[in-house]
């Protein structure tokens, strides 16, 4: 069995994940921090939270991807 980082690095892992957390990272920012960004205010508070809401998808993704692999490779 590979290990866990070297399955969630592979190419065809990243690029799932990049894409469900592009997908859904927008989706929750437009939900969440829309109005905000509309109307231009702009704080630091929301200058963090917009990285986190697409890395959270990213790593829900990668862990789901990975946990899948495993599960399959040991059958």
């Amino acid at each position: 069995m590979s290990s866990w980082m070297s399955i969630a690095t592979r190419s065809e892992v990243v690029n799932r994940s990049l894409k469900v957390a592009v997908l859904i990272g927008t989706i929750l920012v437009a939900i969440n921090q829309g109005d905000a960004l509309l109307s231009g205010a702009i704080t630091p508070q929301l200058m963090w939270k917009i990285p986190l809401t697409y890395i959270v998808p990213y790593l829900v993704s990668t862990h789901a991807s990975v946990s899948t692999i495993i599960k399959h490779e040991q059958q």
